[in-house]
């Protein structure tokens, strides 16, 4: 049996961006692309609303869930933006859909497989960490 490795990062809360992303744009990019433009490196989703045109869910055994739309609605997200070595972010979201007969669909979101139906609004919360000590 494997041992659950554990990280902890300290770090502090910074600025909170509340902002939409417009139809059309796939949401994990779109995220990402408001992180680069408020310069945070890296972030935390705080609430989302909106909907999407169709969505893509990752499932456990690596394959993916199509929920088809239109107007599949985001019944939650949750998530995190990081940098990378390169200078780029990527986010990982997580969440929860229903499609157009009610039925609910999770996991992660697909990046550019998630196009926004109308607009999409999210807050986001910066995350400063404390630099890595020797």
């Amino acid at each position: 049996m494997s041992e659950a490795r554990i990280t902890v990062e300290r770090g502090a809360m910074g600025r909170v961006a509340y902002a939409r992303i417009a139809p059309n744009e796939d949401l994990v990019q779109g995220v990402e692309k408001l992180c680069l433009a408020e310069g945070f490196r890296n972030a935390f989703v705080r609430g989302a609303l909106g909907s999407l045109v169709d969505a893509c869910l990752g499932t456990i055994d690596g394959r993916y869930q199509h929920v088809r739309g239109p107007a599949v609605e985001i019944v939650s997200l949750a998530g995190e933006v990081r940098s990378t070595p390169d200078g780029s972010v990527r986010a990982a979201l997580t969440g929860v859909v229903a499609d157009p007969e009610g039925n609910v669909h999770g996991g992660p979101f697909v990046a550019g497989a998630n196009t926004i139906c109308m607009t999409f609004e999210v807050t986001l919360e910066e995350w400063l960490p404390e630099a890595a000590s020797a």
